[in-house]
């Protein structure tokens, strides 16, 4: 079934082909003129403005220059001009400027350059960090508290007052197993230290000091691409071929029809069948001598496909994790700071109690993990690496979060994205041979393509249009904007996905 012809009522850009075009391809304003009083981002481009092709000729002479160097530059795009890129918008080397829905894969909260950002990074004050970056292990800035305070903990999870700075995602999640490896030994030796013979086995790799405890994740996962994350990322082979794995459970994930209300029974027979299985493989590794140390869990799959799950199923896993004696580690590095709609993704379920352990990184700027105080490690350099983080980054979230709460960018993030909803769904009304299953929480919405080459199709005369999205999973288009992402943003999308569907005849 072909798509239903739409009248577009607005002019849309004209788009050349070929690798190279000699003169700019002159771009009419998707949107209407807004007062600076409308606009979360102060100063902000009206609208795409597309010059060449995406990748350009400057873009493509500087990967050359870079595969001469790396070699390792076959995921990359176009090389960016973040000098000249502004709010919601991206402008690449050759000078096009894109509006950007995808945000350096997640992480961009407040927009680019945004002006409270830059004066942190200007101010003499802080200067000595960003120059000296302290070793926050050993020796942290005086300041460090205050800003840990201001960054972090003023919002940190409901229940969780302990936090851990890391540099990354994955270098949080590695550290939070280990944190769920080191409580559980503690559980097993009732308190106690560990003793001599711990001490000389874990340096042959051996049993009791390296006990064979395991971390159970799910089917679609993606955790990180270090060697104790990746063992719990199931998301892409390519991530995972040639690396040594750990023998770890691996449990199924519901496959949720979409929308949620009209196979809502369908959907919980579903999710009963998988925590079947969670119990069944905490069950038997633990009979066989290798304890189910911790569950790791995002709240949405994101690099699997965007994958959702009902609040009954996180409830349950809760549950199963507090009977098994198993640390509930939740994975935010792409759905905290906002982006659901509330600050954590995960109060969306409504848990009887917090999650045990939630990391994060992307748009809080920063890596690392929130934590029960049953959680506290005891003894100097088992939680360590030199850096441990970046006092520089904190400097700047501590500027971010006081943009999200003096401009209410959680409930923007609410309102845009129920808009952003319905017209992914009025997108898959239209074309239903093109295009099912729209779904998000806030902004951090998705939706099907029929077939991975037409996804692929798509998303790349998106980009030639002046619309920068992601792909996830095998068929689907992701939505990762900033806080700052508003309606009128939205619409220059829809209005360019209209002229991308007329093109292709859908």
């Amino acid at each position: 079934m072909a798509c239903k012809r739409v009248k577009i009522s607005v002019d849309l850009f004209r788009f050349h082909r070929g690798k190279q075009i000699a003169t700019p391809v002159r771009c009419v304003s998707h949107a209407r003129k807004l007062s600076p009083q409308t606009r979360l981002f102060p100063d902000e481009y009206d609208k795409p403005s597309m010059k060449t092709t995406v990748p350009g000729p400057r873009s493509k002479e500087l990967l050359g220059k870079f595969e001469n160097i790396t070699k390792n530059v076959e995921h990359v795009l176009f090389f960016g001009n973040y000098k000249k890129s502004k709010g919601n918008y991206l402008v690449d080397a050759d000078g096009n400027r894109m509006l950007d829905v995808f945000t350096q894969v997640a992480s961009v909260p407040i927009g680019y350059n945004h002006p409270a950002l830059v004066e942190a990074i200007q101010d003499p004050g802080n200067l000595s960090v960003f120059v000296n970056r302290p070793a926050l292990g050993v020796h942290p800035n005086e300041d460090f508290p205050e800003r840990l305070q201001n960054a972090l903990i003023s919002v940190a999870p409901p229940g969780l007052e302990r936090v851990q700075t890391m540099a990354c995602g994955a270098c949080s999640v590695e550290n939070a197993m280990k944190h769920a490896f080191i409580w559980k030994r503690k559980q097993d030796r009732n308190g106690l230290q560990p003793t001599a013979e711990d001490l000389d086995s874990c340096l042959r790799n051996e049993s009791p000091g390296s006990p064979p405890y395991t971390i159970l994740s799910f089917v679609g996962a993606f955790h990180g691409r270090s060697c104790g994350a990746l063992s719990c990322s199931h998301s892409k082979a390519v991530h995972k071929v040639d690396i040594a794995a750990f023998d770890w459970p691996i449990a199924p994930f519901p496959q949720l029809k979409y929308p949620l209300e009209r196979y809502e029974q369908e959907n919980r027979a579903n999710e009963l069948r998988c925590l079947d299985e969670v119990v069944k493989l905490i069950t038997d590794y633990n009979s066989r001598g290798r304890k189910v140390a911790g569950l790791i869990i995002e709240p949405i799959q994101a690099e699997g496909g965007d994958n959702h799950a009902t609040k009954f199923f996180f409830q349950k896993l809760r549950e199963i994790c507090d009977q098994f004696k198993v640390a509930f580690i939740v994975d935010e590095v792409q759905t905290g700071c906002a982006a659901s709609g509330k600050f954590w993704a995960h109060e969306l379920w409504e848990l009887p109690s917090p999650p045990d352990i939630v990391c994060f990184s992307k748009k809080m700027l920063t890596g690392g993990y929130y934590f029960k105080d049953e959680f506290i490690v005891q003894g100097a350099h088992r939680i360590f690496n030199t850096w441990m983080g970046d006092p520089s980054k904190i400097i700047l979230l501590e500027k971010v979060v006081e943009v999200i709460q003096n401009n209410d960018l959680v409930q923007n993030v609410k309102e845009t994205g129920d808009y952003l909803l319905h017209k992914l769904e009025g997108l898959q009304d239209k074309c239903p041979s093109m295009f099912s299953n729209a779904r998000g929480a806030g902004t951090f919405c998705a939706i099907d393509v029929r077939d991975g080459a037409t996804l692929l199709e798509i998303v790349e005369k998106m980009r030639n249009k002046g619309v920068n999205v992601g792909c996830c999973g095998v068929r689907t288009i992701r939505f990762r904007p900033t806080l700052v992402f508003q309606k009128h943003h939205a619409d220059i999308m829809f209005e360019t996905f209209d002229e991308v569907l007329e093109e292709m005849k859908m």
